[in-house]
């Protein structure tokens, strides 16, 4: 373990996760008790690979990945029981994505608590996928807090319950794929066949098209 002893950051830390409102009395009394073993789980989940190369989000960011699944899975389960299991994975999909990974980030403000080294502080490109991973990486340190989904689900139900009806409500808008695969079918077309051509920034250019 590393020494986490700045009592600058461990503020920082315990304000945020005070910010994230959720309401578990468990989880405000283990945050509150400034336990350092705790909080130096939080450190790690938001402090980035080019920060410290040893204690960073990577491992908990591989483990939020499952927790988030199970708790999504388990947010449908509870939500919607007669949903058929095509649409229940569909549903998962949405609320799992890193899309949906970057948007809550951004919602909670992450990147304000996220320690960067300085190569990833000037890179916009990367900031995005920053975001989602520290993101998943959070969901992770909570699950491991109490080697439970039950804090998880209190936080991200009410991120899911919105964003879920959203999805349900017009899904081709979030499934563009599925919507030209149906829109060929409707018009007695053959299914699109797909081509991924891999170029480079700098060998890119733009392409005349023929109408």
């Amino acid at each position: 373990m590393d020494s986490f002893t700045d009592d600058k950051r461990i503020e920082q830390i315990i304000k945020f996760l005070n910010s994230l409102d959720i309401n578990s009395k468990r989880f405000i009394e283990i945050i509150n008790q400034k336990d350092k073993l705790i909080l130096h789980t939080f450190n790690e989940a938001l402090t980035h690979s080019s920060a410290n190369k040893i204690v960073n989000y990577e491992k908990l960011e591989f483990f939020g990945d499952a927790v988030l699944r199970l708790s999504a899975s388990d947010f449908i389960e509870r939500t919607y029981k007669n949903m058929n299991v095509g649409n229940r994975s569909e549903l998962r999909s949405q609320i799992v994505s890193d899309e949906w990974l970057t948007e809550l980030g951004k919602k909670i403000f992450i990147e304000k608590v996220i320690i960067k080294g300085p190569k990833a502080m000037g890179d916009e490109n990367s900031r995005d996928t920053i975001i989602a991973e520290t993101s998943e990486a959070l969901i992770g340190a909570i699950y491991k807090c109490f080697n439970s989904i039950y804090e998880v689900n209190l936080w991200l139900d009410n991120f899911w319950k919105k964003d879920a009806e959203l999805y349900l409500q017009a899904p081709h808008k979030y499934n563009s794929k599925s919507a030209l695969q149906e829109w060929c079918q409707s018009q007695g077309f053959s299914l699109p066949i797909y081509k991924i051509d891999e170029v480079s920034k700098k060998s890119w250019r733009p392409k005349k098209i023929l109408l």
